[in-house]
Parts: structure tokens; sequence; C-alpha cells
């Protein structure tokens, strides 16, 4: 069967961390498959963590990813140093369900390029639910930018090794949406993005205001740059992509967020976001939107080398 490396990158997650490993020791998968935290300079217990788990999990290695701050940059690390067919994400802070990495190797085994569905109410509080929608719980996400191409978390998601790498990867220049750019590059590039419902993540959303405000301040300063990167008119021409746009925006109707590109008055904002948790996130994205320098544009990453694919070819020469 192939073999799939679950990667999880890690900064100072150690009063969760245990919760996702956990989990993850207990998953259904007979497969052949292995666990890389990729530790993003951790000053906390979270080595201590995962080591206590080194006998209950495949393989389970920890790698430093300490060299440049950003969970793209950690993801990518521990991707370079897996040597399996395909990669499946989650993230510290998440609870994967039991069976989470056999129905995403399904999901895989019919297409490279997958995502699950985000649960939401198991880890947070009814206070902590009204501060934001969640989306991928339906369906892909969607954006009212960039390329009209559906997009998705990397808490949960799934790809074949050798097509992430061909890519460059994640993009650690972007930020907080770093995921948002992977999809559309991979799709843009002739794979398409498909929705796995059955592959089922609980997620643990920001519990406080300030880590409230300051989310939205990551993912309304990473909209900016991604918005400079893609434009905001649909590109036609690619036909590979299967999901449906419009039937993903049917789904979500009822949990639409305030249309990132009209910054609101104070009244508006206060009507569209009536919880203070909800009110807090929006102020932090417009904020963190507006925060986005006129510079140019980082340039895309380039293809990462395959070090499994070039170990082949030398040992078959």
């Amino acid at each position: 069967m192939p073999s799939v490396s679950v990667v999880i990158a890690c900064y100072n997650a150690a009063d969760t961390l245990g919760i996702q490993l956990e989990a993850l020791a207990r998953q259904t998968y007979r497969g052949s498959w292995n666990v890389i935290i990729s530790d993003n300079g951790s000053t906390d217990h979270s080595r201590l963590v995962a080591q206590r788990y080194e006998s209950r999990l495949p393989g389970l290695e920890i790698v430093d990813s300490s060299g440049t701050a950003g969970a793209g940059h950690a993801r990518n690390i521990a991707a370079q140093h897996s040597s399996a067919d395909f990669l499946a994400f989650c993230d510290a802070d998440d609870e994967v369900a039991v069976d989470w990495l056999e129905t995403m190797m399904a999901a895989l085994a019919r297409n490279p390029f997958v995502a699950g569905r985000f649960e939401s109410r198991k880890l947070n509080s009814e206070r902590v639910l009204r501060s934001r929608p969640l989306q991928q719980s339906t369906g892909l996400q969607e954006s009212p930018f960039g390329p009209g191409l559906p997009h998705a978390g990397a808490g949960n998601m799934g790809v074949r090794r050798d097509l992430f790498l061909a890519v460059g990867g994640f993009d650690q220049a972007v930020g907080t949406l770093e995921d948002t750019d992977l999809c559309w590059r991979i799709q843009l590039a002739g794979t398409p993005l498909i929705f796995a419902p059955d592959s089922v993540v609980h997620v643990r959303l920001r519990s406080s205001f300030t880590k409230m405000w300051r989310q939205g301040w990551n993912y309304g300063h990473a909209a900016a740059l991604l918005e400079r990167r893609y434009g905001n008119k649909p590109i036609a021409s690619v036909t590979a992509v299967t999901t449906s746009i419009a039937v993903i925006k049917a789904a979500q109707e009822a949990q639409e967020q305030p249309d990132p590109s009209k910054v609101g008055s104070a009244l508006k904002l206060l009507r569209e976001n009536p919880t203070p948790g909800a009110l807090m996130w929006a102020v932090g994205w417009h904020v963190g939107n507006r925060a986005m320098p006129d510079d140019a544009l980082p340039p895309l990453p380039p293809p990462t080398p395959n070090k499994k694919k070039d170990n082949r070819l030398r040992q078959a020469g």
C-alpha cells in the first residue's frame, strides 16, 4: 500500500499536542505510515510531549524547522524530510477523528489532492463558536477574490508528495493563507482539489479576544497579498477543477463572512458581527488588510527537489 507521512507543524503546543497524538495513536488505518512533527522553535515542553508517543506511533520523528518562523516553512521541512508517497497534514491544536487517516488515504487513492471536513463543536464552547463562521464543514472554501477556485485549510489536507514538491510547497512569504495559495497553485497547474467529507478533523478555534484579533489581522494581511497576486477575475480556462463553486456558495450562504473587498463603517461591522468575538476578528481583519505595504510581491516558490526520486534515479544508474 502507498506510504504516507502525517505532518504536524508545531510551535509551543505542549497544552494540545498530546490530544492530537493520542487521536493519531488510535487510528484505524493499517497501511504504512509515520508521523513527522516539525518543531518550529518551541520553547515549552512540546518535544517532551511528542517523545512520550514514540512507542505508540509508527516511526514518530521530530525534525527541527526553527530556521524560519511559520507553519508553512515547518511543513515544507517535514515534506522534504519524508520519503513517503503521500503527505497528510493536520495541526497540533486539533483532534483528528479515529478513522481520519483511513478515509484520507481512501480519498487519495482516487484523487492526488484532497481536503477533509472541519468539525467545531467538540473542542469549542458556544461563546467561541459565535466568534466566527467555520468554512469547510459542508464543502471546500471559497474567496471573493483570486482565480475563482476552491481552497482548503492545511489542518485537514492530503496530497501526493511529488505533486506538493513540484509546485514548491507552501509559500512561507504569504503567511497565514499559505494553504489557500498552495491550493490555487496546484489547481492552476492542472490538478483539482476534491472534498473528502468522511475525513474529519475536530478543530480548536481561538478562545481569547487577543488571539481572535491577531488571527483576523493575519488573515486580512495575507488576503491583501493574495488579492494582489491573483486578482479578482476567475480564470475560465482552468477545466480540470470539478468542484462547483456555485454548490459551495449555496451550502455556505447561511454563514457568509463580510466581503473583504469593502471596508464597512463601524455600524456596518457591528451589524454583521453581533458578538464581541466576531467583531474583534473582523476589526483585526480590516486592520491587517490595510496594513499590507505597496511593495512588490514575493516571487512564487520554485519546485523543490524530490530527494526520493533522485535517489531512485541514482540507484537505477
